[in-house]
């Protein structure tokens, strides 16, 4: 099989959130969450000084560009480019050109695989994060977003959490 790649799909400015939804509904309608693994709009904090006031917000670290780690073939090609809002991938012609390692490192972004001691049904402890000192049992692993989805307590009821493979440890 071959290997996920990042890839840059252009958008029309304004509509990165829209295209990152619907593509997500469109890759879980055509059941391509084994081809097309994740779909980011990359954001960085700004503070800003508006009537005198320092806050702290969002802003799109590329207007009118959503990433897309996926596995290039016809039909993940057709899906992207084919999407509302889309306007093509960023590459000569047609033709996609995936995001290099050194592209990849400053957008906080690691294709480094994590290897895990632990499997579902075990028990882990969170080591990282808002969670930090939970334990919970393992429900799923997805080795390809490299994520632990625990099940926590909140408000007197089992919630699912997923949890990056480096936020947790087992449990000894």
């Amino acid at each position: 099989m071959a290997e996920a790649k990042w890839y840059v799909a252009h958008t029309y400015s304004g509509y990165e959130n829209k295209v990152k939804a619907d593509l997500e509904k469109t890759i879980e309608n055509r059941h391509l969450e084994e081809e097309i693994l994740e779909v980011r709009v990359p954001m960085q904090e700004v503070v800003e000084m508006k009537n005198g006031a320092r806050r702290t917000v969002q802003k799109k670290l590329f207007p009118g560009y959503v990433l897309v780690n996926m596995i290039m073939n016809d039909d993940t090609w057709y899906v992207v480019r084919n999407t509302r809002g889309v306007t093509g991938f960023v590459g000569p012609g047609s033709k996609p050109v995936p995001l290099t390692e050194a592209e990849m490192k400053p957008l906080g972004i690691r294709s480094e695989t994590v290897t895990i001691d632990f499997t579902e049904g075990d028990a882990i402890v969170v080591v990282a994060g808002p969670w930090k000192d939970t334990v919970g049992v393992v429900q799923k692993i997805d080795h390809n977003k490299q994520t632990a989805t625990i099940n926590v307590e909140l408000f007197g009821r089992d919630t699912p959490v997923e949890l990056g493979f480096a936020e947790v440890r087992k449990l000894q």
